[in-house]
């Protein structure tokens, strides 16, 4: 999602941005691509906010979720992952190497055929996310 439609959508949602939130979101525009852990944002968000607290990070993650700025998914670990979205009919591919746990996107829409089929059977489809574990092209090169 470009800066220009993020700008909008909180401006149209009334969100107050404070000087912790908008750390928070600066974090996020910074790493474009990048899967970034709660835990993650805060550290960065403390270069540029000290005295920011987890909890302000949670709360700010999870309203951005909820207003379609931010996507968060369910990784290994139990830990969610947190990335900026880039456009609005984004589907959600990872592959996540199970070697070195990079987490690389796949911009494919492999599941058209899929959810065609499902709506053809009375599923309204609201999301899907489709992860593929594998070994990344370097580690698959250590490896032999």
């Amino acid at each position: 999602m470009p800066n220009k439609k993020i700008d909008e959508q909180l401006e149209a949602s009334h969100y107050r941005l404070t000087q912790q939130r908008k750390a928070v979101l600066d974090v996020m525009r910074e790493n474009i691509g990048c899967h970034l852990t709660a835990e993650e944002v805060l550290v960065k968000a403390r270069h540029k906010v000290p005295n920011i607290g987890i909890a302000t990070v949670y709360r700010t993650l999870e309203r951005l979720v909820s207003m379609q700025i931010l996507y968060k998914t369910l990784f290994d670990g139990g830990k969610y992952r947190y990335e900026i979205s880039i456009q609005e009919d984004h589907q959600h591919h990872h592959i996540i190497c199970v070697s070195c746990n990079k987490i690389f996107e796949v911009e494919e829409s492999l599941l058209n055929s899929l959810e065609h089929y499902l709506e053809q059977q009375g599923f309204e489809i609201v999301d899907h996310q489709l992860k593929i574990y594998a070994y990344c092209p370097q580690c698959k090169a250590e490896k032999v």
